[in-house]
């Protein structure tokens, strides 16, 4: 049986118990409170005969019959009593319904009323059958002494047909309280089935140990919000990867969350593969808006961590940019030897050996003053690079002067993620600016194992109202769509080694923008 089923008929038993439980208690008082009333009735109606003068002269006098009777039968007829009946102070009878009856002695005990007491709600058989009887004394005038009693009782079927007329109408009232609970029953089992989707309980607690197994289980970061933006679900995936607690119940307002994040929750559309910036992180964020019949319940989303993937990504940048770079030298190595050749086959001899050695000084030139100024391979491998693609953009990417680095870096991967990232962006500046040559310089010094970047470029410089936001993930000064990272990147890569990355000069006057990074421990202080 289903569970629905079994509530509904376990509350139609409650309440179909609670109603009779009231029924029965109903009907005791009742009949208790039925009789108490005749019992009350026929005392009155004998205390109203036994205060007669004429009764309390006659019984007095014991004379049967006469006065007596009359009285009696006529408070019988108006009183729609069973029996009015007087006697003696010995229980003969003085008065009765039944005229043969007087002169004889009452069938049933009269002692308490002789003694002086009333004697009411008493029960007995008598003469007329059953009934319902009170019985009062009849005292002298100066009331000092009983001289009989008046005994006046009501057919017991009086009582009991009100009590079933009454009886009658509460199981009227108790059926329809039946009927009343059994529909609110009713209706609670079918709210009960909605509410549910018409799920069983156990039903309802396997799905709770699927969504633990599942929500906790898998490898990507779950949060998901009411229509209210606030948080109703989460995982552990999804606190570990945003580095921070996500409270059921919190607002997403109040919580510290990447600018990307916040936006894609307050826009409330579908978002695939949207980069974001979380403490040391790189996460591709998902989100699906969730509606429940036309109307919108809340939004999902879900985390991916690519800081992994971005850092192979970065090196693997790195790496592309060095082999184009190679690849140019190579093919401007096989001009040279071609015009060589061409120079030799001519039979000019004397030429061919004046270009050889031109050729031999100009590539010795470079990277004899670029191994002087920085030691470390990695940084010249990126440096020289970075120069190639800016010749090949028609840029100049120079060092400057005072640049010193005798030691070697610690963390290639981060120093080029920095460094990279900042000429990459000067390089876009400068070629975007009005001067020409456009040129980027930029500086690189050692102080024990921190390693200090400076990187200026001739543009324009950066805009006013970028300038507070600029680190922000999504804000960038490029037109196609899949920027806003570099600089967000930069900053992360340099404070995760308690480091860090600013704009020293916005580039307001003769040379475009300054930034600065600082990062310490990147260079190993033994020389």
């Amino acid at each position: 049986m289903r569970f629905s089923r079994q509530v509904l008929l376990l509350q139609i038993g409650v309440v179909l118990l609670v109603v009779g439980i009231g029924v029965a208690l109903v009907s005791v008082l009742l009949s208790r409170t039925l009789t108490d009333q005749f019992s009350e009735r026929a005392l009155a109606i004998a205390k109203s005969v036994a205060v007669d003068p004429v009764v309390m002269a006659d019984t007095a006098a014991k004379i049967p019959g006469g006065a007596l009777q009359e009285r009696a039968l006529a408070v019988r007829e108006r009183t729609d009593a069973l029996f009015v009946v007087i006697t003696d102070d010995n229980s003969i009878r003085l008065a009765h319904p039944t005229p043969s009856e007087i002169g004889k002695k009452v069938s049933t005990s009269a002692d308490r009323a002789l003694a002086g007491f009333d004697d009411v709600n008493t029960v007995a058989s008598g003469t007329l059958g059953l009934s319902v009887r009170s019985k009062t004394p009849i005292w002298t005038p100066d009331h000092r002494r009983v001289v009989g009693e008046v005994s006046v009782g009501f057919d017991v079927a009086d009582p009991t047909g009100a009590f079933n007329r009454l009886l009658t109408i509460t199981l009227l009232f108790a059926g329809g309280a039946l009927l009343l609970g059994a529909g609110a029953s009713a209706l609670l089992n079918r709210r009960l089935r909605r509410v549910t989707h018409g799920l069983e309980p156990h039903e309802l607690t396997e799905l709770l140990y699927e969504r633990e197994a599942v929500l906790h289980g898998i490898g990507e970061g779950v949060l998901a919000v009411d229509e209210n933006n606030r948080v109703s679900v989460r995982n552990d995936e999804a606190e570990r990867l945003l580095g921070t607690e996500l409270p059921i119940g919190a607002a997403m307002s109040e919580l510290e969350l990447s600018p990307r994040l916040h936006k894609a929750v307050a826009e409330g559309r579908p978002v695939d593969n949207l980069l974001a910036v979380a403490g040391n992180r790189v996460l591709v964020i998902n989100s699906r808006a969730v509606r429940l019949d036309d109307r919108p319940i809340g939004t999902v989303l879900t985390f991916r961590d690519r800081t992994d993937l971005d850092t192979l990504t970065r090196e693997l940048d790195g790496i592309r940019a060095l082999s184009d770079g190679l690849r140019a030298q190579r093919h401007e190595f096989a001009n040279r030897l071609h015009t060589l050749y061409g120079l030799l086959q001519l039979g000019h001899h004397t030429e061919a050996v004046e270009y050889l050695q031109t050729l031999t000084d100009s590539s010795s030139a470079r990277p004899s003053e670029l191994g002087d100024a920085v030691a470390d391979p990695y940084l010249q491998a990126l440096l020289v690079a970075k120069t190639e693609q800016a010749q090949e953009k028609g840029l100049v990417l120079k060092l400057a002067e005072d640049t010193w680095v005798p030691t070697t870096v610690t963390d290639p991967i981060a120093a080029n993620t920095v460094i990279g990232n900042l000429v990459d962006n000067a390089l876009h500046a400068a070629r975007m600016g009005p001067r020409r040559p456009a040129t980027v310089e930029i500086g690189l010094l050692a102080e024990g194992g921190t390693l200090h970047v400076s990187v200026v470029d001739s543009g324009p410089g950066v805009p006013a109202d970028l300038r507070r936001r600029l680190f922000d993930e999504g804000v960038s000064t490029k037109i196609a769509p899949g920027h806003g990272l570099g600089l967000a990147l930069a900053r992360q890569a340099a404070r995760a080694r308690g480091g860090d990355v600013w704009l020293a000069d916005p580039g307001e006057g003769e040379p475009g923008a300054l930034f600065v990074a600082k990062l310490p421990g990147m260079l190993t202080e033994d020389g």
